[in-house]
């Protein structure tokens, strides 16, 4: 049998290669973007060819508006065939607070969190035809309780929560589309070890998500064929609770 084939922005790191690897010991092969050519690694690639899937690797520039539909049409060129599945996992992440909001950082983040993943999901619903096909997009809890750090980044994920109704409703019933929420995840070098613990102490299931969480998630999404239009929060409850701030600044010593 041939295996169904996902198209996965940023999955050659963090979040979006434990995607990759959920998807391929699923049974998929794997189109997976990453914003440079360097970023796409051969050992990656052989250990997801280890669990069967068949691997190529597309660079390309989310903030260009023409790269989405490229993305689209090259994954179709080297399989042969069209994705059914489109995982919009990339994102930019840059702190700032209205005072020190631009308009370049406004359209980096819209560019990059929001009109790509809408122009992917366009194109992927045009490459599909009349075919059956879904798409997952990667959100931020914060979409629920917003904090005024990371002012543009959180906007353009709100706004992306928003169109997942709208997109379901009118690319139904043909293709589903959901969303996956993360929280606090996987440390940058901003935390330190016992910042890490005390903020997992917060959180009302006193864990952490783990990578392995979220790619579970999006595989539910990815076969769930009667769901659609919905959010699923993988973030150890966070989303029940009202932060002050974001993480980074919390239970500092």
């Amino acid at each position: 049998m041939v295996r169904p084939l996902a198209l996965v922005t940023g999955g050659w790191r963090r979040i979006g290669a434990a995607i990759a690897r959920a998807l391929a010991t699923d049974g998929w092969d794997l189109a997976l973007h990453a914003h440079h050519a360097e970023s796409i690694d051969p050992n990656f690639a052989t250990e997801l060819g280890a669990a069967g899937a068949k691997v190529e690797g597309l660079p390309g520039d989310l903030t260009d508006p023409g790269c989405p539909s490229r993305l689209v049409a090259e994954t179709a060129g080297k399989f042969g065939r069209t994705p059914s599945l489109l995982v919009n996992s990339a994102s930019l992440f840059r702190d700032d607070r209205l005072e020190t909001l631009t308009a370049d950082s406004l359209d980096a983040h819209m560019r990059t969190n929001l009109y790509a993943p809408l122009l992917l999901t366009k194109a992927f619903a045009a490459q599909l035809g009349e075919g059956e096909g879904s798409v997952v997009m990667l959100l931020d809890s914060r979409v629920r309780n917003p904090v005024p750090d990371q002012l543009a980044y959180s906007l353009s994920k709100q706004a992306l929560h928003a169109s997942i109704r709208n997109l379901a409703k009118e690319v139904a019933p043909r293709i589903r589309v959901n969303g996956v929420a993360p929280g606090l995840v996987l440390p940058t070098d901003d935390y330190d070890g016992a910042q890490w613990r005390r903020l997992t102490a917060l959180m009302p299931l006193q864990r952490l998500a783990d990578p392995t969480d979220i790619a579970a998630a999006v595989v539910y999404l990815a076969r769930a064929q009667a769901v659609t239009g919905q959010t699923l929060f993988v973030d150890a409850g966070a989303n029940l609770e009202a932060f002050a701030r974001d993480f980074v600044y919390l239970e500092r010593e």
